[in-house]
């Protein structure tokens, strides 16, 4: 099942997809484009929420970049205040030169998780999501540890527009990723090409700390980034879980031959 959250008519209402539209908790039906998309994270975390990103998990994109294949995850925390949703704005900061996309699957937890062995990794998943985790590349103390202006910009990692089921899909290791920026295929990989899979991943950071019910790991992005500026509509989509859609916007607010939308 995919589910959302949204505002509709000044409310902010859980929702599923149901035959082309939103089925909200009310029982009323909504249009996609009648509502604002809220990131899919259906209820606060009893917690504050851990938000895990990994670096240069895709061997291609390591090798764009012109580094070596990390032997262990590069991995970096996040601040929930650097979501937002599907159809929203990311501002891209002034005088930066170089600000691109990273088209990511996504995994929400769903039970508390320590000492997860990798053959019982996916126990512990509640579903999946798109995250499209903007990076700046002017602000990177180097090209491997991102800092704190890189990525943890408010709004700048548009995430949705569906949690789908983890029953919902078969094999997250065998999902196709393409990004368009206005309409024009600029991204595509797999996510079999990940150097540390889905599984790997829950058993290795269970390992040293306790995963809990709500908290992300972003999984990082294949090759085929490039810079986006003010006006652009990026659409970062993934087999089976939706297409992530985010338009870019100045520091001023201003965008190329778009009118203004919510950012």
């Amino acid at each position: 099942m995919k589910h959302a959250l949204v505002v509709h008519e000044g409310r902010a209402s859980e929702a599923i997809e149901r035959d082309g539209q939103l089925l909200l908790g009310d029982g009323r039906r909504a249009a996609f484009d009648a509502v604002t998309w809220l990131p899919p994270l259906l209820q606060p975390a009893p917690q504050p929420r851990t938000i895990l990103a990994l670096g240069l998990n895709y061997a291609d994109h390591a090798k764009e970049l012109a580094f070596k294949a990390p032997e262990e995850p590069l991995v970096f925390l996040k601040g929930e205040n650097a979501l937002t949703g599907h159809r929203q704005a990311t501002r891209r900061p002034a005088g930066v030169g170089f600000m691109h996309y990273e088209c990511e699957l996504t995994v929400v937890v769903g039970r508390t998780a320590r000492n997860v062995k990798r053959a019982d990794a996916y126990d512990f998943i509640a579903g999946y999501t798109v995250a499209n985790d903007y990076a700046i590349r002017d602000y990177l103390e180097n090209w491997y540890r991102p800092n704190l202006r890189v990525k943890n910009r408010d709004r700048a990692t548009p995430i949705g527009p569906w949690l789908v089921d983890a029953a919902d899909v078969p094999d997250p290791m065998a999902l196709a990723l393409r990004t368009t920026v206005n309409g024009k295929v600029t991204q595509s990989g797999n996510t079999r090409d990940m150097i540390f899979d889905v599984p790997f991943l829950i058993e290795y950071f269970s390992s040293f700390m306790t995963l809990r019910p709500g908290d992300l790991i972003l999984t990082g992005t294949p090759d085929g980034v490039v810079d986006c500026r003010a006006g652009d509509v990026i659409v970062t989509e993934i087999e089976g879980l939706g297409a992530l859609e985010n338009r870019i916007v100045s520091s001023g607010g201003e965008k190329r031959g778009q009118s203004p939308i919510s950012a």
